[in-house]
């Protein structure tokens, strides 16, 4: 058993960090709304606390999951932050998808403190969190990792070091890329099967078993179908990770121009007010199109 902390209850941390109670280490969580915190203590009989270094005082192990690069500055280095609360020899594992720059700078004022950090973004969405199903890519050390390793699999069906600090961000960029194109691939083909007078879940019944299956295919083509965007991560979201993803491309010369276009896509349907339906979404632009 640790002694945890789990700053950030939303979507995905509060499940997260409710698997790492039930697993029977002893956890306490910050939330910058409180009741969110509140609502979790009753469900899980955790502890809560109303700063983050209050939080993290005498954890071994902390976890981070806000929404992006600011957040996590202000959370990690703000006054009250989780940098003046660690313990010397502490770890911090952040699940924020976030730059690999912000990464490195965490890491670096960390160990001036004397503690260690891993950068750990997650796939799998809300649902993955729930089930314990998530898919981390870490980066880090190899021996900090392997410390922080079981207690990760409370919550991740799969958790693997890409490389130092900042792989994980990496990582999390190509997941990214390829979840972009995926959905703009299906939702083309779903529009194209409406168009041709196709059954879409026929045409999906059959195209499923063979090479154009994918996650997204699995999970999202009914939803797609009903024209519902209720259902996933977040369009709002999603920009916010490709914009990270293209500005890292900028500047490690990475060519990406279908990526680049579907962002592009992204914006119109925020123009169209959807974005917080799912990324899935992109279907509805293609209906909406002239």
């Amino acid at each position: 058993m640790k002694k945890v902390a789990f700053i950030g209850l939303g979507v995905m941390g509060y499940p997260m960090a409710g698997h790492l109670q039930k697993a029977g280490h002893s956890v306490t969580v910050y939330n910058r709304t409180e009741q969110k915190a509140l609502a979790w203590c009753d469900e899980y009989k955790g502890e809560h606390h109303q700063t983050p270094a209050g939080a993290c005082a005498n954890a071994d192990v902390v976890f981070c999951c806000v929404g992006n690069d600011d957040d996590l500055r202000q959370v990690v280095l703000g006054e009250q932050g989780i940098a003046t609360g660690l313990k010397k020899g502490a770890v911090l594992v952040d699940h924020t998808t976030a730059s690999a720059e912000v990464a490195r700078q965490v890491a670096c004022e960390l160990e001036s403190r004397g503690c260690y950090f891993l950068d750990a973004p997650v796939s799998g969405g809300q649902q993955g969190a729930e089930n314990g199903a998530l898919t981390v890519m870490v980066g880090g050390e190899a021996d900090i990792f392997s410390q922080v390793k079981p207690v990760i699999d409370c919550f991740a069906r799969s958790a693997q070091l890409m490389g130092p600090v900042g792989s994980g961000q990496l990582c999390k960029m190509v997941n990214q890329i390829c979840i972009a194109g995926l959905v703009q691939g299906l939702a083309e083909g779903l529009h194209f099967a409406e168009k041709a007078g196709l059954d879409g879940h026929k045409v999906i019944d059959v195209i499923g078993k063979g090479a154009a299956q994918s996650w997204q295919m699995d999970n999202r083509h009914n939803t797609m179908l009903a024209d519902e965007y209720e259902h996933g991560f977040a369009v709002d979201w999603m920009r916010k990770d490709l914009s990270i993803v293209l500005s890292e491309a900028r500047d490690n010369g990475a060519k990406l121009p279908v990526t680049a276009l579907v962002d592009q896509f992204y914006a119109d349907v925020q123009e169209m007010g959807g974005g917080r339906w799912d990324t899935s979404s992109l279907l509805a632009r293609l209906k909406k199109s002239p």
